[in-house]
């Protein structure tokens, strides 16, 4: 059975880079991207069923959509990490990664944010649709609040601070790589935690949910595609410091930690853009 090596390659070219599947036992596929799919469709429903058990007219209880949704989420992060780990991680415990360049996984994680950025595209049109009508669809609640600032700071120190690291491995201080990588990983977990807070304080505090107008289900459907990909970010952050542990990078043996560089690259610009549009552009100009 093959398996990937941090350069994309595999030791049998005639089979996929994963493991033996579960539960069938089989190499030569894998069920992860079912359960995906799976995940996927009980998030869609979830978010289907909340609408229909609140408003006027709620014909199921309330609480069907949440637990729907929460039990879709688990089942596609489950899927998720399975899928990952089984095809990309596992073998990474046991040896050091490969020294040839890795081409085709750099190729495949700029395909990926290729097709994420007409992702949040499709978000953003749907806002610009909704401001082309009559502004503002209702009251909007204080968006420009010191949680944002501080969000913000954090997820941009945190771009820097990853791309220091990968200099510092580059140039063989392994110590300053070591530090700048884990600052790099509670940084994303404090924007984490900041981005629920967020949302405690708009959802508990002032009513604000995704079913309040318009605006609330663009404002939630951008923020929590765009939290769901700083949380994936972070994951594979904490991947990365768990290998640097065990001293699988070096120069030169690195991919991994460019590709993940890319994508947490992207998730900060569209961050940024995302307050100028949305917040900024919601809060203080209406033609924005």
């Amino acid at each position: 059975m093959g398996t990937a090596t941090d350069t994309g390659e595999d030791t049998d070219a005639h089979e996929p880079p994963v493991g033996m599947d579960f539960p069938l036992g089989r190499s030569e596929a894998t069920w992860w991207p079912i359960v995906c799919a799976i995940g996927a469709t009980g998030l869609y429903l979830g978010a289907g069923l909340y609408f229909l058990g609140h408003g006027e007219v709620a014909i199921i209880p309330g609480f069907v959509g949440p637990v729907v949704f929460g039990g879709g989420a688990l089942v596609f992060l489950a899927g998720l990490f399975g899928w990952l780990y089984q095809g990309f991680i596992a073998d990474f415990w046991t040896r050091a990664t490969d020294e040839r360049e890795p081409g085709s996984l750099r190729g495949a994680m700029y395909l990926f944010l290729a097709t994420d950025v007409f992702t949040f595209a499709g978000g953003f049109i749907y806002y610009f649709f909704i401001r082309a009508g009559g502004w503002p669809p209702g009251e909007i609640p204080e968006l420009l609040t010191t949680v944002l600032v501080v969000n913000t700071a954090l997820l941009v120190v945190s771009s820097f601070t990853l791309h220091f690291a990968h200099s510092a491995l580059e140039t063989g201080n392994r110590r300053r790589f070591g530090f700048l990588l884990v600052t790099t990983f509670v940084l994303g977990l404090l924007f984490v935690g900041g981005q629920i807070y967020e949302y405690h304080d708009l959802i508990v505090g002032e009513g604000f949910t995704i079913a309040s107008g318009i605006f609330g289900s663009a404002f939630y459907g951008l923020t929590g595609l765009h939290g769901l990909h700083v949380a994936l970010g972070t994951v594979l952050l904490g991947i990365l410091v768990v290998r640097a542990h065990l001293g699988q990078y070096e120069a030169g043996r690195d991919t991994s930690i460019a590709t993940v560089s890319l994508y947490w690259h992207f998730v900060d610009i569209v961050w940024v853009f995302l307050v100028a549009v949305l917040y900024v552009g919601a809060s203080v100009t209406p033609i924005f």
